[in-house]
């Protein structure tokens, strides 16, 4: 079950699943609004018959000094950021609970949640902050059912919202995108941006029974960036 807030993003990636041979279904949905994501636990067992696996990785960083920050805007990012993980991994895990066979969450947090990669993502960092100490703490509280919860901390990724980034978007007063992504580059020692499949194979790895002694840690593939 892949969930978004943006239809075109879930259509185009059910019909790549499906034409490589996968059961696969898209739900719209907000990970900040309670209903959604009940809504989309209710189908996902519907439509699937469980849940065993869960990733929270539905994420926001609009670049923004803290001097020119609104409550609306701190507020947004934690909504998506923090309070979403929260809904989600409350609703999966009350199922996991009932089906009585375990299961596994995988939190997307971020090398900001142990170091702040730029000036601007304040709201970011703080809400990385949170995933962090949230994916310890519910773990020790889901172990007794065989609930396996873990993090991953990409550094810099292609991803498409790195991709607007890179090329030129719109942002606000008092940021310089391109030299703050010329630093952050400049301290990669591999020297180049990862790809989404590297941080994939690692949820693989923390989705399968090879890290089934893992719980209430954090991966952090980077490509070295947190060693600078």
């Amino acid at each position: 079950m892949l969930a978004s807030r943006t239809e075109t993003d879930l259509n185009e990636s059910v019909s790549k699943l499906t034409a490589a041979g996968f059961k696969a279904k898209g739900m719209r949905t907000d990970v900040s609004n309670e209903a959604d994501v009940t809504a989309m636990v209710n189908e996902t067992v519907s439509a699937f018959g469980g849940v065993d696996i869960l990733v929270n990785n539905a994420g926001i960083f609009p670049t923004m000094p803290v001097m020119n920050m609104t409550l609306s805007d701190f507020d947004n990012v934690l909504s998506v950021n923090l309070k979403g993980v929260f809904l989600c991994t409350k609703y999966a895990a009350e199922e996991m609970i009932r089906q009585a066979r375990g299961g596994k969450i995988i939190n997307i947090t971020s090398i900001d949640a142990l170091h702040p990669s730029s000036v601007g993502l304040a709201h970011y960092d703080a809400s990385k902050h949170g995933v962090w100490g949230f994916t310890k703490n519910v773990a020790l509280e889901l172990a007794p059912y065989k609930i396996w919860v873990n993090a991953i901390a990409p550094g810099g990724i292609t991803t498409p919202g790195v991709q607007k980034m890179q090329s030129g978007m719109k942002v606000p007063e008092g940021v310089d995108m391109s030299k703050m992504m010329e630093n952050f580059m400049n301290n990669i020692p591999m020297h180049r941006l990862g790809d989404i499949d590297e941080i994939g194979k690692v949820a693989l790895f923390l989705a399968s029974e090879m890290s089934s002694y893992m719980t209430g840690t954090q991966v952090v593939v980077d490509g070295g960036v947190l060693l600078s």
